[in-house]
């Protein structure tokens, strides 16, 4: 039985694994999905999440732009994230996209059980 104390351990018989969520923003609605379900489809996820247009204020090429952006937020195996990253740099449009990871501390045994599982 998993200690239900440690975090980041499902409940698996092989070993703890170690979660993450990974975000990145992109310019449609169309192109969000387009990722999402990549990402899904090579395991390189269990679960994507789009969410609304965010307006986003940056500076690129000595400019403060204002733009609308899509977030798409990750769940991933921390084994899976340089295969994730990969991915996301390659299929990504913008010269240099956002890609944040954060450490999952703690989670329910059960949904990351499921993580672990959907991207192995």
């Amino acid at each position: 039985m998993a200690d239900p104390t440690a975090p980041n351990q499902p409940p698996d018989p092989t070993g703890p694994a170690r979660f993450l969520t990974v975000m990145t923003t992109i310019d449609s609605e169309d192109k969000a999905g387009q990722l999402a379900r990549g990402a899904i489809e090579g395991r390189l996820a269990a679960c994507a999440q789009i969410s609304a247009p965010v307006t986003s204020v940056y500076r690129w090429e000595h400019a403060v732009e204002t733009g609308q952006e899509w977030q798409v937020l990750f769940k991933t195996a921390e084994a899976r994230y340089e295969a994730l990253e990969a991915y996301l740099l390659e299929t990504h449009d913008y010269d240099t996209p956002e890609i944040i990871a954060t450490p999952v501390t703690r989670g329910g045994a059960g949904y990351l059980s499921w993580v672990a599982k959907e991207t192995s």
